[in-house]
């Protein structure tokens, strides 16, 4: 194992990806093959939200990232304090695909 060098990956970041999408609504939806995660932006008073990005992945690499956003939420609870949710979600704050397809047919 001594000899085995550890593979560094080299990450560029573009300036206009390095600005981020501002998200506070995501949609979820997924087939067997693949999760679909929508971020959107919603913002007061306005009839339409936009999808910001959507990013696609497989269901293991989903997993992961539940995985890591657990680990990195602990984290920040631990030295911030627990995040407050405030209170339940009001309704149509969240929303499942699965919910509005006809039939309860998946994508």
């Amino acid at each position: 194992m001594e000899n085995e060098k550890k593979q560094q990956l080299s990450i560029e970041i573009k300036p206009d990806v390095a600005r981020g999408i501002y998200s506070n609504l995501v949609i979820v939806a997924h087939s067997r093959s693949e999760f679909i995660l929508d971020f959107v932006t919603r913002m007061p008073a306005m009839q339409k939200a936009e999808v910001g990005s959507r990013i696609v992945m497989a269901p293991e690499h989903c997993k992961r990232l539940l995985n890591v956003l657990y680990d990195n939420i602990t984290k920040y609870e631990a030295q911030f304090g627990p995040i407050d949710l405030g209170g339940p979600e009001p309704k149509g704050a969240t929303l499942n695909l699965a919910d509005i397809m006809p039939n309860g047919t998946k994508s």
